[in-house]
């Protein structure tokens, strides 16, 4: 598959899978993006509401570094108005296992930190 590499993804190269991992997920929302695409292909409104309190400015940055890293594809139909739907590439389908992963690692740091560390926005004081 031809596609130009972005530069982050160029410099992690030279480092390790890991750091090209995080360089092509590690942006603001990515993974979110991705656990949403994840359920079926959506268009630009909805898979804003389900993401949450993002900008549209940020939303379209991230689903734009995702498309050149081939993790998302982008459907524009020929249509008045033009409708446009984001799903998931086979590279990003390989996500699903990863995502459920970290899903279920977030769920259990929750449950470590309980509820007065998930509430405060402030850093855990060390015990």
């Amino acid at each position: 598959m031809d596609r130009t590499v972005r530069d982050p993804i160029r410099r992690a190269l030279s480092v390790c899978p890991v750091e090209v991992s995080v360089a092509v997920l590690g942006g603001a929302w990515k993974m979110t993006v991705v656990k949403h695409l994840l359920d079926g292909p959506l268009r630009y409104g909805e898979l804003r509401r389900r993401v949450g309190d993002v900008t549209p400015r940020v939303l379209t940055r991230q689903l734009r570094d995702l498309e050149q890293d081939g993790i998302v594809h982008r459907e524009v139909y020929a249509e008045v108005p033009p409708r446009v739907e984001y799903s998931l590439t086979e590279l990003g389908e390989g996500l699903r296992g990863f995502v459920a992963e970290l899903n279920r690692w977030g769920h259990a740091y929750i449950a470590e930190i309980g509820p007065e560390g998930a509430g405060t926005g402030e850093a855990m004081s060390p015990q």
